[in-house]
């Protein structure tokens, strides 16, 4: 063996003792990168394994904790710079390359770009190995990239690879080059029965075995329509399975146990769901919302209420929804019109930060602020898209997740407002770690600015969930109690949920008295931006669900529109109003209930 000298990786040849299918596998110095530290395997061959794995497999979430961000070096250099410069901060980003040459020109472009691309940035070389009329690598790695799945949970890291349901070799060569670069073990849907095509920009998990998708993933495994109506002259790949037997793949490959499809929305020409739809956590889903009857609105719409009526979370209870605004582009023009497909759910979590795509001043402030007041103490960094978006993709779809070796895994729900007169607030978690859990506390406060208390947590002895216990002690009445949970694995690893801790936190109220019946109590918050001329948001809070009516109300008096009318769920719920359509001027927004009028003032500039 020629051992060459560089930084960074190791890479060892791994022996699975499973099918396997065999890649000549040449290396060279210029093959894996000039950032890499790596043992040339000549003439030896690296397994990619075509049978499920042998123990169960989880799926990773993408709000778990990351080793590395992969990118490709291809297309929009300015945006891929940006990311760059944020991933880096939290986590090793993986730059992949075609050659040399393009190794240089993405440092020239870093450098300009002011960003130090000689920490915690790694190059990775995959030459082209395809026939010359076949497309070299895209940017598009979200879809043909590496998916993270852990056997028993926490314990080995695993990659599957489906079939790219493009036919892009170079792109699809991507997560064998990866697994052998870290030693991870690659599974790959490629040989019948388990052949599956499919991509990452129409899968999200929660991390526990829920899985989404459009249901492009039936139509891209379906030998009579695969190459005609989907993808014309693009798809690879003779897979032809039922639904059934693609959740049966999806199980065993990934743990997905329980699969929601939803119908492909019109005028999104991918049908990826990660362009209006997005899991925060286990139990919360980013909705992107257009003005009604607009673009794609009324299918995502009836997408989200197929989700409500037919599923729960990991939990079984019903999904939190948080509404984002589907911004027009630069012209005023939806989807529908020919406009762009801006979306704000197109983002991606490294860590403590949240990249989160932008286009134009005057909607990224509403779409931001609903980011950073949905998950306080994350680092909320804005990437702007513009130049990229009339390609049906932004930060999410370009960017692709590695998680940890030996995942500490903290899953926890958080607690409901707790009535009056309790003496403790239980806290539960599922604490999990391959060397076991030593030991766990809860961190609570009623003042963020004053220090955290905290209070041990216990395992309960003979649960074979891995269940923690631990009790917050009583908090005054009409307080609001903000949380967070630490654990410490015995092999020292430490990690807090949620990530960021104690920046970011979960939070409760103790208001509900146990012998009082409750009378529905709204109330809108401050409108923004006001004053306002495009998506307005109208937040509203209200203790129970109550019907109601949400109208504009201009100077006269006469109603304007009506914004909605409905149930109103309890909790906290934005509505949208889009004052682009409303002449300049002062106008009062009105919500009514059974039992209550509340006003807020509103104006509009043009």
């Amino acid at each position: 063996m020629r051992i060459f000298t560089c930084s960074v990786f190791l890479l060892f040849a791994f022996h699975l003792s499973a099918q396997i299918t065999p890649y000549t596998n040449k290396l060279s110095a210029d093959i894996l990168g000039i950032d890499v530290t790596l043992i040339d395997l000549e003439s030896e061959e690296s397994p990619i394994i075509t049978t499920p794995p042998s123990s169960p497999v989880r799926t990773m979430a993408e709000w778990e904790e990351l080793q590395s961000l992969v990118i490709t070096w291809k297309s929009y250099p300015s945006i891929l710079a940006e990311i760059v410069k944020a991933a880096r901060l939290e986590c090793e980003v993986i730059i992949v390359c075609e050659t040399q040459t393009t190794v240089v020109n993405a440092k020239n472009t870093l450098t300009s770009a002011g960003v130090n691309w000689s920490s915690n940035v790694t190059f990775k070389v995959i030459p082209n190995t395809a026939p010359a009329s076949e497309p070299g690598k895209s940017v598009w790695v979200r879809d043909y990239g590496p998916n993270c799945v852990y056997k028993n949970d926490v314990d080995s890291l695993y990659f599957v690879d489906w079939i790219y349901n493009r036919k892009r070799p170079n792109d699809d060569l991507v997560p064998q080059k990866l697994g052998e670069m870290l030693n991870i073990p690659v599974y790959a849907t490629t040989i019948a029965p388990y052949d599956l095509v499919n991509t990452g920009g129409n899968f999200m998990s929660d991390g526990l075995g829920l899985g989404f998708a459009s249901k492009l993933i039936l139509n891209n495994n379906d030998q009579i329509i695969n190459g005609d109506t989907f993808y014309p002259n693009d798809v690879f790949g003779m897979s032809n399975h039922n639904e059934a037997a693609i959740d049966g793949i999806m199980e065993e490959f990934m743990g997905i146990h329980t699969y929601a499809k939803m119908k492909v929305l019109p005028y999104d020409d991918i049908h990826h769901i990660d362009m209006h739809i997005k899991l925060l956590d286990e139990e919360t889903l980013l909705v992107g919302q257009y003005p009604d009857s607009i673009a794609d609105g009324p299918q995502i719409e009836a997408n989200l209420q197929y989700i409500l009526d037919n599923w729960t979370t990991s939990f079984g209870t019903p999904f939190k929804v948080i509404r984002i605004p589907m911004p027009p582009d630069a012209a005023g023009n939806y989807p529908d019109s020919n406009g762009k497909y801006r979306t704000y759910a197109n983002a991606v979590f490294v860590n403590k930060s949240v990249l989160v795509p932008t286009y134009e001043t005057q909607y990224d402030t509403t779409a931001l602020r609903i980011w950073k007041e949905t998950l306080p103490g994350y680092n909320i960094v804005p990437i702007n898209c513009e130049s990229m978006i009339a390609a049906s993709g932004a930060v999410h779809c370009i960017t692709k997740e590695i998680g940890v070796q030996n995942p500490l895994l903290i899953v926890h729900q958080p607690l409901p407002c707790q009535m009056s007169g309790m003496t403790e607030y239980p806290v539960f978690a599922t604490l999990r770690h391959v060397s076991n859990i030593g030991s766990a506390k809860v961190f609570y406060t009623t003042d963020l600015s004053t220090p955290w208390q905290e209070s041990p947590m216990f395992f309960q002895t003979g649960d074979s969930t891995h269940l923690w216990m631990g009790n917050i002690p009583q908090q005054a009445d009409g307080s609001t109690v903000y949380y967070y949970i630490e654990a410490t694995a015995n092999s020292g690893k430490v990690l807090t949920r949620p990530l960021p801790a104690p920046a970011a936190y979960w939070k409760f109220c103790v208001n509900m008295p146990s012998d009082v019946t409750e009378v529905p109590v709204a109330e809108i918050l401050e409108i923004y931006p006001n004053p306002s001329s495009g998506i307005t948001v109208i937040p509203i809070k209200i203790n129970q669900s109550v019907k109601g009516t949400i109208q504009v109300i201009n100077a006269l008096g006469q109603e304007v529109t009506t914004v909605f009318s409905g149930n109103i769920p309890a909790g906290n719920t934005n509505y949208f109003l889009n004052a682009s359509t409303l002449p300049s001027g002062t106008y009062v927004v009105q919500m009514m209930t059974s039992n209550q009028i509340l006003s807020k003032k509103l104006i509009v500039k043009r």
